[in-house]
């Protein structure tokens, strides 16, 4: 299969943008195993990962969560944050230790509602992430449970 990578925040948004955003970061990690979010929670922060991996994964009722995304260095996790209700579309946990920076959703949107043309920069690049993601998914669930899988190599 082939992939296109997830828009980083390094490549999408203005040098001045990210510096703002930067402030606003908080170093943290997890350990393998460790659950981010869940599925249906708040969605009151968000992260990119500086080391590790983190698999996105789908509730499918009767079976295990299915896994459709890995994400790693530079990318985002979690993009519920920033269009209302505010609640996560899909759970996410580390497959292995990670290093990242998580920023509070409150504030940034706050930040973005000041400066409009962050607003927008901020938003353009999140939903590439996420027309990138419901992509991934979409041929992630094909592959898993449709008869002759996804049929794309895209």
């Amino acid at each position: 299969m082939i992939t296109t990578p997830t828009p980083s925040m390094l490549r999408a948004l203005p040098a001045e943008y990210r510096q703002r955003l930067m402030r606003l970061a908080r170093e943290v990690s997890f350990p393998q195993g460790a659950r981010l979010f869940e599925e249906g929670g708040r969605a009151d922060r968000f992260w990119i990962i500086r080391t590790g991996t983190v698999d996105l994964d789908m509730h499918v009722p009767g079976r295990r969560a299915a896994v459709v995304e890995t994400l790693r260095h530079n990318e985002l996790v979690g993009w519920s944050w920033l269009f209302t209700p505010h609640v996560w579309h899909l759970g996410a946990q580390a497959t292995t230790p990670v290093r990242a920076y998580e920023f509070d959703a409150t504030a940034v949107r706050a930040m973005c509602r000041e400066d409009p043309a962050m607003g927008h920069a901020v938003t353009q690049w999140v939903g590439d992430v996420l027309a990138h993601r419901l992509r991934s998914a979409r041929t992630r669930l094909l592959d898993l449970y449709a008869p002759y899988g996804s049929g794309s190599y895209v």
